[in-house]
C-alpha cells in the first residue's frame, strides 16, 4: 500500500510542476451590426404648389417634373438599402 501511496504521490507533483499550455483559438462568428446610411431627404415635390385655376400645361409639366423626382429618389433609396448589404 506504501508503495502505491510514494507512486501517487510522484505521480501528482509530476503534474503539478508542468506549466499551463496557453492557446489562442479563434473562433469565427457572424455578428449583425447596425447599417449606418444617410437619410434620404423627401425632395419638395414639383406638384406640391398647384392649384385649380393653373393652365393644363402647367400641371402637365409639374407632374412630368415630379415622375423626374420620384425615379431620382428611388434611385436614392435603392442605393441606400443596398448598401446595407
Amino acid at each position: 500500500m506504501r508503495p502505491f501511496l510514494v507512486l501517487l504521490a510522484l505521480a501528482l507533483t509530476g503534474c503539478a510542476g508542468r506549466e499551463p499550455e496557453v492557446r489562442t483559438v479563434r473562433a469565427e462568428v457572424p455578428v449583425l451590426v447596425p447599417c449606418k446610411t444617410k437619410e434620404v431627404a423627401v425632395p419638395p415635390w414639383a406638384s406640391a404648389g398647384l392649384k385649380k385655376s393653373d393652365s393644363l400645361e402647367v400641371k402637365v409639366r409639374a407632374l412630368l417634373a415630379e415622375r423626374r423626382q420620384r425615379i431620382g429618389y428611388e434611385r436614392q433609396l435603392v442605393a441606400a438599402a443596398q448598401a446595407c448589404q
